[in-house]
């Protein structure tokens, strides 16, 4: 298994573990449940592991995979941006859910506040998943790149109006 592979086994939980957490811990404060919370505590934790994984092997995927054709180096550059805010934010969820853990174990008194911190903090991470989410998928399907829609679109409305339909597509600046 290289590094293009282990990549692709493990980023996908620090985007999912990250939404469920996000669920779980906002159920737990509903219900006024510490299991729960701790429940989301230790998703949070797993997923800025999976996060750490993620960034130790993206710099190999990265080498396997950027002269491949289609794929440039802005545009893996660019994932490769935000994936590393990314990471720091779960690094600081992990952190505090490390702090959530500990201070419900020992009830107390700010563990309400620091589930309330974490819920912020998740959310702000749900954000930068999404757009980690995107841009990673973005490098090998193509057709979910916002200038391929664009283009479909334009190749739509030409065909519509009866001018010829070009197959090719013009190399984008990032492909280059």
């Amino acid at each position: 298994m290289n590094d293009a592979h282990l990549h692709m086994v493990v980023n996908h939980f620090p985007i999912i573990g990250t939404i469920l957490g996000l669920g779980i811990l906002i159920t737990g404060i509903i219900l006024k449940n510490n299991s729960v919370n701790n429940t989301a505590y230790a998703l949070f934790i797993v997923a800025a592991l999976f996060a750490l994984a993620s960034m130790s092997t993206g710099e190999g995927a990265e080498e396997m995979v950027e002269d491949m054709p289609n794929i440039g180096k802005r545009i893996i550059h660019e994932h490769e941006e935000i994936a590393e805010k990314l990471a720091i934010v779960l690094y600081l969820l992990g952190a505090i859910s490390i702090l959530g853990l500990v201070l419900n174990i020992k009830n107390h008194s700010k563990a309400k506040f620091i589930s309330f911190v974490a819920v912020i903090v998740a959310i702000g991470s749900v954000y930068l998943t999404t757009l980690v989410g995107t841009s990673g998928g973005e490098i090998r399907h193509t057709e979910i790149r916002e200038e391929s829609i664009d283009s479909a679109v334009k190749n739509s409305v030409d065909s519509e109006k009866g001018a010829p339909v070009s197959n090719k597509s013009e190399p984008k600046e990032y492909d280059r």
